[in-house]
């Protein structure tokens, strides 16, 4: 969609509002709301300037003008307002040299783009993202008092409610481990996804499937048809957008937090991907799995760089919850055909090279998707260039490995320090092209450090209270 063709569009619809959206370094949209008549063609040429220094991870306040210019191809209606609106995602720029701003996500993803294209190996790299979340009925927590802290979630079909009063109980509660796939009455939120579904399409995301998934307290997963880089990460934070505020609408809560709920699976972002190059796919071949030379290059790239990727595909401390055995998660560094205890799959697709893919199962849907999905993809073009031998594939269950054969399999990070450790030793595959800079990776490290890790680090636990208070 262009300028014009968004013009038209806002006509159309009788549009009095339009609500830019942008993303903050850790990954969450932020927006701001204008009346219609300001939605002009000056609008997509100077965009609308604003405070840089109040956005987590940006601007100090001696320098906090930033414009931020409305993409036209991202237009679409948003349906959750009162009053007709056109909702935009934008790119930040530099006022005073109408530079692109350097750790805005979105041109980082554009870099990534650009940089695949300069290296003459591929012109396009395709995601699939697969973002799990848990729909809740009730969300409390308090962190606030130096002296007390709890949190506390519920849903409906929490095995923990089967006991409860609810006049009457009507039983079919969610077994921990056994989500996947019951129909209704047990399944209680298939018109709920139905409706996430028609809403996601309306607003132009192709949906392939939606189902209930494996945890209790209502996980669900809603898979969406792989889109280009850029495109496939502002899908994605669309698709969040949409998801929560359904559930809102009907009373409701999501999360996309990796592990509310001890005890059982959390919730993780699989992601598809692959490398294509003038309209021709370029993972299909005669190798392991259907794979080419290329893709177990790709792949030998990404088990290579798994631990400093974890930084940024697994970026808080509470991914770290869901990235222990036993749960699903894959937390070893293996690849596999088929097999989804390796934290690399390659599904089976069939004869058609151009359905070739793999499936990186580590990162969960905390993750700034724009940093993530270019991470990825930079980690694979090096294993590409370098012509990284991934080894040999592990066709076997790795949760039923003995312990000295489990020994001999490298893992993903058990913390966020690890991970952040990690990326600070390794990370020069980032900065090939400029499409990550050492400004961007410092900000990211000191805001996780001192934002996020110290103060987790600092406070203490429910649990540890059980552990310890008699000591």
């Amino acid at each position: 969609m262009n300028v014009s063709e968004v013009l038209e569009l806002a006509k159309k619809h009788n549009v009095q509002f339009i609500d830019l959206k942008f993303i903050d370094l850790p990954g969450v949209w932020q927006h701001t709301t204008i009346p219609a008549w300001r939605l002009d063609a000056a609008l997509f040429e100077d965009g609308l300037a604003f405070d840089g220094s109040s956005i987590r991870g940006w601007q100090p306040i001696n320098a906090s003008d930033m414009v931020m210019i409305p993409d036209a191809s991202s237009a679409k209606i948003d349906p959750f307002f009162a009053y007709p609106t056109l909702s935009l995602v934008c790119s930040i720029f530099d006022p005073i040299t109408k530079q692109p701003y350097s750790r805005d996500p979105r041109h980082i993803a554009r870099k990534a783009e650009a940089y695949l294209k300069q290296t003459g190996i591929a012109d396009t790299a395709f995601m699939g993202p697969e973002a799990e979340f848990f729909v809740f009925d009730d969300v409390r927590f308090d962190h606030s008092r130096p002296n007390a802290g709890f949190y506390q979630l519920d849903s409906s079909e929490g095995w923990w409610n089967s006991g409860r009063d609810e006049g009457p109980n009507l039983g079919y509660k969610t077994r921990p481990k056994e989500g996947y796939f019951p129909v209704p009455p047990t399944d209680t939120l298939a018109n709920l996804r139905m409706e996430m579904m028609l809403a996601l399409q309306a607003s132009g995301i192709e949906v392939e499937i939606g189902h209930h998934e494996v945890a209790t307290g209502g996980q669900c997963e809603i898979g969406m048809k792989f889109n280009r880089l850029l495109p496939c990460a502002d899908q994605l934070m669309w698709f969040k957008y949409v998801i929560k505020n359904v559930a809102r609408k009907n009373n409701k809560s999501v999360t996309f937090m990796p592990k509310p709920l001890f005890g059982d699976n959390g919730s993780g972002m699989h992601c598809h991907q692959s490398l294509w190059k003038d309209g021709k796919p370029l993972f299909g071949g005669d190798g392991y799995a259907g794979l080419s030379e290329m893709a177990l290059h790709y792949i030998g790239g990404i088990l290579k760089h798994a631990k400093s990727l974890a930084a940024l595909t697994n970026p808080t401390t509470n991914s770290y919850r869901r990235l222990v055995p036993g749960y699903e998660a894959p937390v070893n560094l293996a690849y596999s055909s088929r097999n989804r205890s390796a934290s690399i799959r390659i599904p089976i697709t069939g004869p058609s090279p151009k359905t070739r893919r793999i499936e990186v199962r580590f990162p969960d849907p905390s993750c700034n998707p724009y940093l993530a999905f270019s991470a990825m993809m930079m980690a694979g073009l090096d294993g590409i260039q370098n012509k990284i031998d991934p080894g040999d594939p592990l066709d076997k269950d790795i949760y039923a490995l003995a312990p000295e054969e489990l020994a001999q399999v490298p893992h993903m990070p058990g913390s966020l320090e690890e991970a952040l450790s990690a990326i600070e030793a390794d990370h020069d595959y980032l900065l090939r092209g400029d499409v990550f800079t050492k400004d961007v990776l410092e900000e990211w490290l000191d805001f996780k450090k001192n934002k996020e890790l110290n103060p987790v680090r600092m406070r203490p636990t429910p649990h540890e209270f059980f552990l310890y208070y008699d000591i």
